[in-house]
């Protein structure tokens, strides 16, 4: 985008890799984006995981909640709608789409800190 700070632009940058890391399945690219104490939220955790009250904290989490994602939905992508970001945070809307189930819009919300996601927030829409 023209004229976008350049912290902003590093982080819109966050908001694309992220996109491409998850549609390609790469756990290790995905968790190289999040800081190692990172915490993400989402409707999905709370429903399969309700003892975590919808958040995960730290990689190794993050990275079993993905691996078991991989493998429980095969065919699951993600279809870009947008990508918006500012010095701190990434908003990324998204189209996700699982073989045999509606498509269901999505907005997750990057906190990012030192070029790393410290939160992430998961809204279904």
């Amino acid at each position: 985008m023209t004229g976008e700070p350049a912290l902003a632009a590093q982080n819109r940058a966050i908001g694309e890799q992220w996109m491409a890391a998850f549609n390609a399945a790469d756990l290790d690219r995905l968790l190289a984006l999040y800081a190692d104490d990172a915490t993400h939220s989402s409707p999905k955790i709370r429903a399969l995981h309700p003892d975590t009250g919808g958040r995960l904290h730290g990689k190794p989490a993050l990275r079993a909640w993905w691996a078991d994602s991989f493998t429980r939905l095969p065919g699951l992508r993600y279809e870009t709608v947008a990508i918006t970001a500012d010095e701190h945070r990434v908003v990324v809307e998204y189209i996700r789409h699982v073989p045999a189930e509606a498509v269901m819009p999505i907005a997750e919300v990057f906190e990012v800190r030192t070029g790393k996601i410290v939160a992430s927030q998961v809204f279904h829409g």
